[in-house]
């Protein structure tokens, strides 16, 4: 009987070695080896030294047409990107957290009124959302980072609800309720730690969502502006040269897909994992 949860967990961890290993490749390529190795700037470029190709001398991956290292313009719009879908995901799982659990720890009306707007909200098409608020405001990270944010809060908030409610009636609640504990010191101490499992698996799978939007918005000229890099954008900027350059749209779509996709797989085995708590 002793080792069937180890038996039962062994595969699982296996399961998020994977994705989590890719994961921390890309974000120590991004973030770390810039740092580390010397790299030419992604933006201002020779036009002198315009559409070299691969392995050329001091270019790894070459250049575009405006002379900007490719290699160095990937790696920094990854961490441009990595960055934005960071600080969407931080400040949904803040404020829908805390949206969320205040709801469903507080009285009944304010549960009910809190959660016709989150279904609202949730309701109207996030992308929709998301392209009136950057529109409306202009392009640039952090207009496109307080638009996708606004689009997260809510979804973060659901979680943190049924989340909250499942543990509202349990007993070390009820014991904290008992020997007089606030509704806040409750919530922070007691509620907070115990469903921050659920909001990370589910924020992992943001990840990856928000870096298909933020992609998204680039591609369309209302994200990161130009000449920053971002992989959404060097997508838009290389399909003008498809067919003389295709490796311009190629790789940063595949360490889009690539990093997406390791996102997805960690979200689910987490939530598969904290599903059963």
């Amino acid at each position: 009987m002793a080792t069937e949860p180890r038996a039962t967990q062994e595969p699982r961890a296996r399961d998020l070695l994977v994705p989590g290993a890719i994961l921390l490749s890309i974000f120590f390529a991004c973030f770390a080896l810039p740092l580390l190795y010397p790299m030419p700037d992604p933006v201002g470029g020779d036009v002198l030294e315009s559409d070299l190709p691969a392995l050329s001398p001091g270019h790894l991956l070459g250049t575009d047409a405006n002379g900007n290292d490719v290699a160095s313009r990937l790696l920094h719009g990854g961490r441009a990107s990595l960055a934005i879908a960071l600080a969407v995901n931080a400040i949904g799982l803040l404020l829908g957290g805390a949206l969320g659990a205040t709801a469903a720890y507080g009285p009944r009306a304010l549960d009910s009124l809190v959660m016709r707007v989150v279904d609202v909200a949730i309701a109207f098409p996030s992308l929709v959302l998301v392209l009136t608020v950057v529109h409306a405001l202009g392009p640039g990270t952090g207009h496109t980072i307080l638009a996708l944010a606004l689009s997260s809060v809510p979804a973060f908030a659901r979680v943190a609800r049924a989340a909250t409610l499942g543990l509202r009636e349990q007993a070390f609640i009820t014991a904290a309720r008992i020997c007089g504990t606030g509704t806040a010191r409750v919530l922070v101490r007691h509620v907070a730690p115990n469903i921050a499992g659920r909001l990370l698996a589910f924020a992992s799978l943001g990840m990856g969502v928000v870096i298909v939007m933020e992609g998204a918005l680039s591609f369309l000229g209302l994200g990161v502006p130009l000449p920053l890099p971002s992989w959404g954008n060097m997508v838009h900027q290389g399909q003008q040269w498809l067919s003389a350059r295709p490796m311009l749209v190629l790789l940063p779509s595949a360490l889009l897909c690539l990093t997406v996709m390791s996102f997805n797989l960690l979200g689910e085995r987490l939530r598969a994992r904290w599903s059963e708590r």
